[in-house]
């Protein structure tokens, strides 16, 4: 029996692991697909190993507090990796977990794909020595990371972003926002929910002060605890909350988006609604990543069009009052979102076909 490990530690990459697993096993039903993943991968047909979601930390201090669990995991993996000897190792983004076990791999003469590559053209670029060693390919969501990854010697393969199979925007598209309803993207671990919530509920309810007809939706994500989202939220203040699976619709049923910086932002583009980020991180992970990041947008939409089309709003700038000032131009404003609207077109046409899980398949199948 053929064995593939995938390893995955974030719940966006939960999505792209289980169209992968789904596609390679369309390809041969007697794949035995082991490794860590969430929800999704595991309903695809992933043995898990370990649970994504157990492994949901962020920023330095952070990680420092999971430390004991995260070397339990490594050793764990470890072990399977030395008995089931896969094929090959499908990583997912997770750098500071994954390049762990890139190494073991290599180790064991598994040959290494890295899917949702580190973002190493952002920043902490010494990791490309890294990559060169211990990866034996890796499958590229973005253009502009191909031919940097080329010019470091690294094999590549372009695959075009799988966020485009993830949404129906052709149905999407005909949705037509509700000018009054703005959604809450607080983001996929607990650690982001109790920075960002409470900011924006803050400037939500000063926001309802000024326009009293608005309404607001927050978007679960996965594993999250619905009793975590109302602990951050007012009960003075009327929110609807939805389920995972009503995301994109919710998205594009609203006129704006309040969202913490990721892969939501990217959602938020594709479905065109104009999007506040924000992002907060204790202070000493703030300062390290003020010394090592080296682009001039946290936001994907932003580094994909090279402009600032979302306003980002980091630490101490991501404040209620300038959030709320900002949502209430835009809304006062429709030409301001329309502006907006029409700049995110490009974003589709750059991140090329929905093709990016049959490419991502086939290279894999290649060390099967």
């Amino acid at each position: 029996m053929n064995t593939i490990w995938l390893n995955v530690g974030e719940a966006s990459a939960d999505i792209y692991g289980s169209l992968l697993i789904r596609e390679l096993l369309s390809k041969d039903p007697r794949l035995n697909i082991i490794g860590m993943g969430g929800p999704s991968m595991r309903e695809a047909g992933l043995k898990a190993i370990i649970k994504a979601e157990d492994l949901s930390v962020m920023g330095l201090t952070e990680v420092v507090g999971a430390l004991p669990k995260i070397l339990g995991f490594l050793k764990k993996i470890k072990r399977e990796l030395e008995r089931q000897r896969p094929k090959v190792l499908v990583l997912f983004d997770a750098p500071d977990f994954n390049f762990r076990l890139a190494k073991m791999a290599k180790k064991l003469g598994i040959p290494v794909i890295y899917y949702i590559a580190p973002q190493v053209w952002a920043w902490r670029k010494n990791r490309i020595k890294f990559l060169k060693r211990f990866v034996d390919r890796i499958l590229c969501i973005f253009p502009f990371e191909q031919s940097f990854f080329a010019q470091h010697g690294i094999k590549t393969v372009y695959i075009g972003h799988p966020l485009l199979q993830v949404m129906d925007l052709k149905k999407l598209n005909q949705i037509t926002p509700d000018p009054n309803k703005i959604v809450i993207l607080p983001g996929s671990r607990v650690k982001e929910i109790k920075a960002l919530l409470p900011v924006f509920a803050d400037s939500c309810q000063i926001l309802k002060q000024k326009k009293p007809e608005l309404t607001f939706s927050i978007v679960k994500a996965p594993h999250i605890n619905m009793d975590l989202l109302r602990t951050y939220w007012p009960k003075s203040l009327p929110v609807t909350i939805h389920p995972p699976k009503e995301r994109h619709r919710v998205i594009a049923q609203s006129c704006l988006a309040l969202a913490a910086s990721g892969t939501v932002t990217l959602e938020c583009a594709l479905l065109k609604v104009p999007t506040i980020a924000a992002y907060k991180l204790s202070w000493l992970s703030y300062l390290v990543g003020r010394l090592l990041v080296d682009v001039p947008f946290i936001s994907m939409p932003n580094l994909i069009l090279n402009q600032k089309i979302f306003p980002e709003y980091i630490q101490d700038q991501a404040n209620p009052d300038k959030i709320a000032a900002k949502a209430l131009s835009w809304q006062e404003d429709d030409t301001q979102r329309q502006k907006i609207r029409s700049g995110l077109t490009k974003i589709q046409q750059i991140l090329g076909q929905n093709q990016a899980t049959q490419v991502a398949a086939r290279a894999v199948m290649e060390y099967v």
